[in-house]
């Protein structure tokens, strides 16, 4: 077994399609492979009861020193990327793909009266081909249905309108059976004809909602006329024809020769991915890494990383997709910013996998320090909140109460975006009376800044409260009347749709479900309704126990509160003994409590100390 660390490897390999390349330790790339889920079958490899009956398993495994993938939609995509790169570089140990092999294609002729049919061998005759198609099946399926759906010609007369016009041919068995209008005897005119191969250009470009439509009506139709066979046959192609995919984002044979790059950046490093398309299939990707030096711009970075790359990789193309304008000028190259189509499919993928890169990238050096992972967060925030410094420190305030009873505020405290528990705080509500949340939140907010006034203690930067417009103007009140409302950002978070509201304005901020400024409101918020909640039914509960004790005769209110103070429960009273409640009560109070927990209230029972006759 080779010591190379692939279980450190594994951890950066998501559970998606794509092909991976395994290179051996002099940078040569010695197998390419796809997979369905990337991190299960890289997995795989090392596993010792799969090379166990495998030599060249085992062997392939001890060469490899580095492991490089490349993210694509589907599995269908990962066949045909694959397919692409080993005919490109031919790794050592894929024997298996023989040099004469390729996946079909589907031909319309150019000719009059243009026949469609399948092919392996793409010839530069001015017909159309469209594919690859990675599944063969799908392939002959769609060729069916189309077929039945538009009827053609399948035989190879040399039709034109001269030969017709002279009556050089005659109909043959497929007009008869309906599988053919009869264009060889003008019974089809070429427009017609004609109309019909542009629907089914525009079909198999993956256009294919008109085919389900009248699929769908011909299902309908059969069974409303009781053919259930018909209707069942139809059903199965609709089946898979929805599944299908007619057109991939990897292989297009309209794209001769073209680069492709997209690029991710953030305050210390840009990334730069790079496709290299060439006779229709992808043959190189790479993902760099840039270090920022000053406040470069994306524009420069990806300039910068273009002129790099194509020198490296010997590119000659002169077209060049990019995500947005560059100030290049270079007569001999086209950049392209597409909008549409399948030049806006390449950059899709391209910017998915810089994405990813990007991600896994600052995941690593986040493990490796905290406190980068911090920043970034607290930045972000910055930017989403329109904040004028760094939320280092955040308060969030909510409030319980039960039918208007037990009422309190609790405060939940982060510091750089992490609970600090210590600083926790809860308020047992004074000034209120009844069910009222606005006079709640507007008390425990200005009982909480006017002491930390008093104290001299720092600001936070960011205060949160859970709650609607009511709660958030409650809150700008209490922070008005400190003089304070201009210190401090304060905003509103309503639970239902998570939106955010500032004082003053009408219209909520709506953040990105995924985003981590959301995740961390979202933390914030509901910390703050754990700690309340958990407050609010101690007292509940203890206010439900000192209601149960004051009902015992010679216990009274300030009794109450020392035995829940010093027992914590009324499970711990009743079990306690005679001498740990003589901590607390004295000898006609203990014999009082007794005959309450024991149920009995008679008259004869006798008092503490005393011994029965």
């Amino acid at each position: 077994m080779s010591k190379f660390d692939y279980k450190a490897e594994l951890q950066n390999i998501p559970h998606r399609p794509g092909v991976y390349q395994y290179w051996d330790a002099d940078g040569n790339l010695i197998y390419i492979g796809k997979a369905k889920d990337l991190r299960n079958r890289v997995g795989s490899y090392f596993i010792q009861d799969n090379q166990r009956n495998n030599g060249k398993t085992r062997m392939l495994v001890s060469k490899i020193r580095k492991i490089t993938f490349t993210l694509v939609d589907t599995e269908i995509d990962a066949w045909l990327l694959e397919n692409s790169l080993i005919k490109k570089h031919q790794p050592r140990y894929n024997i298996n793909l023989k040099d004469d092999k390729t996946y079909p294609w589907i031909i319309i002729k150019k000719e009059h009266y243009p026949r469609i049919f399948w092919t392996r061998k793409v010839i530069k005759d001015g017909s159309t081909y469209l594919g690859p198609y990675a599944s063969v099946g799908m392939m002959h399926t769609i060729l069916d249905l189309i077929r039945e759906t538009y009827p053609l010609r399948t035989c190879n007369l040399p039709l034109n309108e001269k030969s017709i016009a002279e009556g050089k041919f005659k109909v043959c068995l497929e007009y008869q059976i309906g599988n053919c209008k009869g264009p060889c005897q003008a019974f089809q005119s070429e427009p017609d004809y004609d109309h019909n191969i542009e629907q089914i250009k525009s079909i198999l470009n993956g256009k294919i909602g008109n085919v389900i439509k009248e699929v769908k009506q011909v299902v309908k139709k059969a069974s409303e006329e009781l053919n259930f066979e018909l209707a069942h046959e139809y059903q199965k192609k609709l089946g898979i024809l929805e599944k299908y995919q007619s057109k991939s984002t990897v292989v297009n044979s309209s794209i001769t020769n073209v680069d492709v790059f997209s690029i991710a950046s953030d305050e210390r490093y840009a990334f730069v991915n790079y496709l290299k398309i060439v006779n229709g299939t992808i043959t190189q990707t790479q993902t760099i890494e840039i270090k920022k030096r000053l406040d470069e711009s994306d524009e420069e970075l990806l300039s910068i990383a273009i002129t790099e790359i194509r020198n490296n990789f010997n590119s000659t193309s002169k077209e060049i997709i990019v995500p947005f304008e560059l100030s290049l000028d270079d007569e001999n190259i086209k950049f392209i910013v597409p909008k549409l189509g399948e030049k806006k499919k390449l950059l899709e993928l391209s910017e998915k996998n810089v994405l990813f890169f990007r991600k896994e990238k600052l995941n690593q050096y986040e493990k490796l320090n905290p406190e980068l992972r911090t920043d970034r967060i607290l930045t972000q925030m910055q930017k989403d909140l329109r904040l004028t410094q760094l939320p280092r420190h955040i308060e969030c305030f909510d409030n319980s109460n039960f039918q208007g009873k037990y009422p309190v505020s609790a405060i939940v405290v982060f510091k750089d975006a992490k609970p600090s528990k210590k600083d926790y705080r809860h308020f047992n509500v004074k000034t209120v009376e009844g069910p009222n949340d606005f006079a709640t939140m507007e008390e425990a907010v200005f009982r909480r800044y006017r002491r930390m006034l008093e104290e001299g203690t720092e600001l936070p930067q960011l205060i949160i409260i859970d709650g609607g417009k009511g709660q958030l103007s409650s809150a700008m009140t209490s922070l008005k009347k400190l003089g304070i409302e201009n210190k401090v950002t304060v905003i509103g978070i309503a639970k239902r749709l998570e939106e955010l509201f500032y004082p003053g304005d009408s219209y909520p901020l709506y953040l990105d479900k995924k985003s981590e400024t959301l995740k961390v409101i979202q933390q914030l918020r509901d910390e703050a309704h754990r700690f309340g909640i958990t407050f609010h039914r101690k007292k509940r509960d203890q206010g439900t126990l000192k209601t149960e004790l004051e009902q015992i005769a010679g216990i009274g209110k300030t009794t109450a509160e020392k035995l829940l103070k010093h027992f914590k429960s009324v499970k711990k009273i009743r079990e306690a003994t005679e001498a740990e409640l003589a901590a607390v009560l004295n000898l006609k109070q203990i014999h009082m409590l007794k005959m309450h927990f024991n149920g009995d209230t008679g008259p004869t029972a006798p008092p503490i100390g005393e011994t029965p006759a």
